[in-house]
């Protein structure tokens, strides 16, 4: 039963991701913002995901009661899109509180996931995740006739991952009983070269997630080809989350290195042949490994590394996620042209060499 209900919380969960990442730039788009306020609204996201942790470092501990209120908090502010929706000032407003609320979800339920699941069953699960975006990716560009349709379907699906959520608090009663005050005080100098190369990864996907379709069209593969390209991508990043299990028996330190090094290859060999559909194919498949083998091999890592464990992936999502995500987008927007993936590639490298001492 808690497989079942944290493959569903993952479904319902990045199926709402994948509304607010693809689609409702769109919707903003067709409201006729101008792409500098679509930028500043959906900035505000990562932002308040690297801020929000430093909150529970002294003042407040995310416990089963805040995590009910960041929940209502999420299912508040989707219906506050309604309202919201057509006023600049508002909408950005209740964006930050949605990243706010959204920053103490995931990392929540993440540490209930590796703790129960394990190295075994993590992946399996988590896949279902990637299955949701997907979907609802595919569903959603099919119905999407008017703004409003997709702020019914974020409603929709963020309610289910709500239900869901609730369900897998009592598989967290023996963590909560655990005497905080036995904790080693969360540091981030103590292993800093670890934190230093998860935010470096996540500025190397800075040209992916933001500039990947615009920069193949523009080197002559056509917009179809590059959905099949994306699609492609998810469905690698799937089939390593069924089969990694007997990997991440090994050193995790060794396989985050090696998948480091790997997407500073990755992007590399997109920087030498743009123009070229096999080995764009080629980088996609790597994303099984930059993505989703790095993913779980970090979380499994980070909760061996701290005593709070739940405030240890509230920061991986916030520093790498958060802050590392805000910086790629403004970085690879900077640095977007000919040359973008071969400073994506030395991001990548350069987070791998801060790691290369690490055992």
């Amino acid at each position: 039963m808690l497989f079942f209900r944290l493959s569903a919380f993952y479904f319902f969960y990045f199926a709402a991701v994948g509304i607010y990442v693809i689609f409702l730039p769109k919707v903003l788009n067709d409201l006729e913002y101008t792409k500098l306020q679509i930028g500043i609204i959906f900035a505000l996201a990562p932002l308040m995901k690297f801020i929000t942790p430093f909150l529970f470092l002294k003042h407040i501990t995310l416990n089963q009661n805040v995590f009910k209120l960041a929940l209502l908090g999420s299912v508040v502010c989707s219906l506050l899109l309604y309202i919201t929706l057509n006023n600049f000032y508002l909408l950005m407003l209740n964006n930050a509180i949605l990243g706010a609320c959204l920053s103490m979800i995931l990392p929540y339920l993440e540490v209930i996931s590796v703790k129960d699941l394990g190295k075994d069953k993590y992946g399996k699960s988590r896949l279902f995740g990637s299955i949701g975006f997907m979907i609802i990716t595919l569903v959603l560009a099919r119905v999407l006739k008017e703004p409003i349709i997709a702020i019914h379907f974020y409603l929709f699906v963020n309610i289910l991952t709500v239900i869901f959520a609730l369900s897998l608090l009592k598989y967290d009663s023996t963590y909560e009983k655990k005497n905080e005050d036995t904790q080693e005080p969360f540091s981030f100098i103590k292993h800093w070269t670890f934190w230093l190369s998860l935010f470096l990864m996540q500025i190397s996907f800075g040209g992916f997630y933001n500039f990947f379709t615009i920069y193949e069209t523009s080197h002559g593969i056509d917009l179809k080809t590059v959905s099949y390209l994306w699609t492609f991508g998810v469905l690698c990043e799937i089939v390593m989350l069924y089969y990694q299990a007997p990997i991440l028996q090994k050193n995790l330190v060794g396989i985050i290195k090696f998948c480091l090094l790997i997407t500073s290859f990755r992007w590399l060999l997109l920087y030498l042949f743009p123009d070229s559909l096999v080995i764009t194919y080629i980088t996609q498949g790597i994303h099984a490994f930059s993505f989703a083998l790095f993913h779980s091999a970090v979380l499994m890592y980070l909760y061996s590394l701290y005593d709070n464990k739940k405030l240890a992936q509230q920061f991986m999502f916030g520093v790498a996620y958060g802050l590392g995500g805000f910086l790629g987008a403004l970085i690879a927007g900077y640095l977007y042209g000919k040359n973008l993936f071969l400073y994506c590639s030395i991001f990548a490298f350069f987070a791998f060499v801060s790691i290369i001492k690490r055992k």
